[in-house]
């Protein structure tokens, strides 16, 4: 007898989100790869429901260079004008320019922190995860990270993005305390 598995409500009946759920979302990493990638895409999502994002994944690291910060850097104007044309991603130039301008904020904040991990985790009680009872759209650390980046130029990235990039690679766990993945 298999045991029924308890999901938060957001995640629906959608297998996709579902699988995301269960796999990534709160589950803490300190890889700078995967914490760039969540950067590009969170950024991509202001405006937008997550799923449209995620269902954009893997055109995304496609467009993105496999996310490759260093690539992504190093993007010109013709790479703008290749990802405006480019169907598989959201078309908006003002989050393209500024997903290559926050790839060169990364790289500093690597070079300044030794990685952009321990930027983040520099704002993190204890430099450690939060395990919440209920989700927030916000909070004191999210904001005081948003405010720090927006100080030094990046963009898309506000204290309710922030928050969502915070649960996204489990810096926060949100999951509700009847999850099978709390």
């Amino acid at each position: 007898m298999t045991k029924e598995l308890t999901r938060c409500a957001w995640c629906g009946n959608d297998a996709l989100y579902m699988e995301y759920h269960d796999k990534e979302w709160g589950k803490t990493t300190h890889d700078d790869k995967v914490l760039f990638e969540f950067l590009i895409l969170e950024a991509a999502q202001a405006g937008l429901s997550w799923i449209t994002i995620l269902r954009r994944r893997e055109n995304y690291k496609k467009a993105f260079a496999d996310f490759d910060v260093h690539k992504v850097a190093a993007f010109d104007n013709e790479d703008v004008e290749r990802l405006m044309q480019d169907a598989g991603i959201i078309r908006n130039r003002l989050k393209i320019i500024s997903a290559i301008k926050n790839a060169q904020l990364f790289l500093e904040l690597q070079k300044e922190f030794g990685s952009f991990d321990q930027y983040l985790y520099s704002f993190m009680p204890d430099g450690k995860t939060i395990v919440n009872t209920s989700s927030l759209i916000t909070s004191s650390e999210s904001d005081a990270i948003s405010k720090d980046m927006k100080k030094r130029g990046f963009k898309f990235f506000g204290s309710t993005i922030c928050y969502a990039y915070m649960q996204a690679v489990g810096m926060v766990n949100d999951h509700i305390p009847s999850c099978s993945f709390k």
